[in-house]
């Protein structure tokens, strides 16, 4: 068990730092790790998988942490990424301290024997003088609250006050969220039948599902057939605002994977559902899903801000646009956001968004219904590119909205949702 728990926390490493060093996503990083399924049991994917996104998740206050410890630069960079994940299980982890240190110090040797005795030295310091060394890493806003300096700032200028919640909400572990397929259940029969099971859940807004601990999805009754499906309950609002009824035509028009598509068939199913999405491969997970549901849309590969190449001129009651953005509403879900994203990518993303938006708008009938959405909490990306795009059409108005403590359609994230910003928008002669 101890080589494979070293294996583990040496694996680990390599992942960040192919994501802090080469820019690698962390997913596509760990599924290549765990490429060779058969050398890894469920646990030990597990644990891989929790010390890679909790490094990364703290890596702005290890890194101050380790900055204390050290004396001088690291000549081996993969010595550094061994030692931020160890302070990560030391200060986070349930592991004991001892067998941690020790681990790190054999996984060390396998790099170079003269690196061990400085890794076993490290760790102790950092043992002995926890309490002061956090202190002190925590002077700085990176070493605080663990996001680049830039991204501190941007949230520090839009919310004030509310900042501090909204980056510590980011830092947390995100919950895992039911949505219950209405044409086949009702939430009050899935709450009971995950009693049956031993699930301890809680009904949440709009009509969402929140367990008390996440499980894989064969443990959910009735997964595999279509009973239920795992959505944020904050992404679950889309479909309600949206407001769709039988018959209309409704274009999804960035899909992938599929989730407010199914959720929109689900309220309405007699909709006629165009699924677009610019990667063929994610379009496939959207088929994928709505088999599992039991539905059927239209599925196009094509560029929502192109629709001349795949438009078939008919236009669309309804259109769902859950445009690109930075995704900074759900980095709990996703830690290597904060460290991938450069500033000057917000106004890139608000550009790309606003040019979708004109796109689309040409493809909604008239008294349509368009939803702009986005999982940012920047208002680059938000309130800055609704009002860009009113300005220039004048056929378009803004409707009003009702979510949970919401800022003008913007969700900030919380312990029941990620962060998410909507915006209704209807065209009239």
């Amino acid at each position: 068990m101890q080589a494979e728990t070293q294996h583990i926390q040496f694996a680990a490493s390599s992942v960040v730092q192919q994501v802090l060093v080469n820019g690698r996503n962390l997913n596509q990083a760990l599924d290549e790790s765990l490429d060779d399924k058969a050398a890894w049991i469920p646990a030990q994917r597990a644990a891989l998988q929790d010390l890679s996104y909790g490094t990364l998740r703290y890596y702005g206050r290890l890194q101050a942490i380790l900055n204390l410890l050290l004396h001088k630069p690291l000549s081996d960079e993969r010595v550094r990424f061994l030692l931020l994940v160890a302070i990560y299980q030391l200060q986070y982890g349930r592991s004991a301290q001892y067998a941690v240190v020790d681990h790190a110090v054999r996984a060390a040797r396998t790099l170079s024997p003269r690196v061990s005795g400085l890794v076993n030295a490290v760790l102790r310091n950092f043992l002995r003088n926890q309490s002061f060394l956090m202190e002190q890493a925590g002077q700085t806003a990176e070493g605080k609250y663990s996001y680049p300096q830039w991204w501190i700032d941007e949230i520090s200028a839009q919310y004030g006050e509310r900042s501090t919640e909204i980056l510590e909400a980011g830092n947390q572990r995100p919950p895992m969220t039911l949505r219950v397929n209405r044409r086949l259940n009702t939430t009050a029969d899935y709450l009971t039948q995950l009693e049956r099971e031993g699930m301890t859940a809680l009904l949440i807004e709009p009509n969402a599902i929140q367990l008390d601990k996440p499980v894989s999805v064969d443990k959910l009754p009735g997964f595999f057939e279509g009973l239920v499906s795992v959505q944020d309950a904050g992404a679950q609002y889309a479909a309600i605002v949206l407001d769709v009824n039988d018959g209309m035509r409704v274009l999804d028009a960035c899909a992938a994977p599929g989730g407010k598509a199914a959720h929109i068939m689900e309220q309405a199913t007699d909709a006629e559902m165009v699924a677009l999405d610019k990667d063929a491969e994610r379009l496939q997970l959207v088929g994928e899903n709505l088999h599992r549901l039991g539905l059927a849309a239209q599925l196009v590969a094509g560029d929502a801000a192109k629709p001349e190449q795949w438009w078939d001129g008919t236009p669309f009651q309804r259109i769902l646009a859950d445009v690109p953005c930075s995704a900074s509403g759900v980095v709990r879900r996703h830690p290597d956001i904060k460290w991938l994203r450069r500033s000057s990518d917000i106004d890139g993303f608000a550009a790309q968004q606003l040019d979708i938006l004109h796109a689309l708008w040409r493809l909604l009938a008239q008294d349509g219904k368009l939803l702009y959405a986005t999982c940012s909490v920047f208002q680059q990306e938000n309130e800055r590119v609704v009002a860009a795009f009113l300005a220039h059409q004048p056929d378009a108005r803004r409707l009003s909205i009702t979510l949970p403590d919401d800022i003008d359609g913007q969700l900030l994230p919380n312990s029941q949702h990620d962060g998410f910003f909507y915006a209704l928008l209807q065209k009239f002669a």
